[in-house]
């Protein structure tokens, strides 16, 4: 039985992120949450494989964020379990990884390598229940195709500034960017950092 399709949800949620896509994506499966921000150093992680750090990052957003709470002991006693959703999402271009571009020149390449190709995005969630410390984790991958981009939609891109704050500066659901997405292989909502499948899965295995 899905214990996550209750109309009065039996649990609280804390998203344990500041994307402002993963609050929408979470809003939309019709759940109610509050959100708590994983300060960690990001760039401290190193994985060779996309898929370990993923994980890694999302298991350190965890921690950070469990850690907390339990400094706050704000655990109130009306029997709610309370799980943690930690996630990350990094591009893949040519088997590398790709991170937040470190400036607009590096944002400018990045989408110039996707015009005409092809990126993955890998992104990890992990559930924690924190009154059981049960945890489970995954990931999902995605490849995007895409066609040739205009230089002056990329500078138009770049000018904005949004995708300078995203993974391989890679925003596929931004009204400039949609028209020149070939085919997505995959869910486009795990593109944008939660896939929901994959969410609803690993909720109802940790309560």
């Amino acid at each position: 039985m899905d214990s996550t399709s209750h109309h009065h949800q039996q649990f609280k949620i804390i998203l344990g992120s500041s994307s402002v896509a993963r609050k929408q994506i979470l809003s939309d499966m019709g759940f109610q949450f509050t959100t708590m921000y994983a300060d960690i150093d990001e760039k401290a992680i190193r994985k060779e494989k996309p898929e370990d750090l993923v994980m890694a990052l999302a298991e350190a957003k965890a921690d950070a964020i469990v850690g907390k709470l339990q400094n706050i002991k704000n655990q109130e006693t009306d029997g709610k379990s309370t799980l943690v959703i930690a996630a990350d999402t990094v591009v893949v271009y040519e088997g590398a990884i790709r991170e937040k571009p470190s400036s607009k020149e590096e944002a400018r390449q990045f989408l110039k390598d996707y015009s005409g190709g092809h990126a993955a995005t890998v992104s990890s969630v992990l559930v924690t229940n924190l009154n059981t410390g049960l945890k489970k984790g995954e990931w999902d991958k995605v490849e995007i195709h895409f066609h040739d981009i205009p230089e002056e939609i990329i500078e138009n891109l770049i000018e904005e500034g949004i995708v300078l704050n995203v993974a391989g500066g890679l925003i596929i659901e931004h009204p400039l960017v949609l028209p020149y997405v070939k085919q997505v292989v995959g869910g486009t909502d795990s593109v944008m950092g939660l896939p929901k499948a994959l969410t609803r899965r690993l909720m109802n295995e940790v309560l």
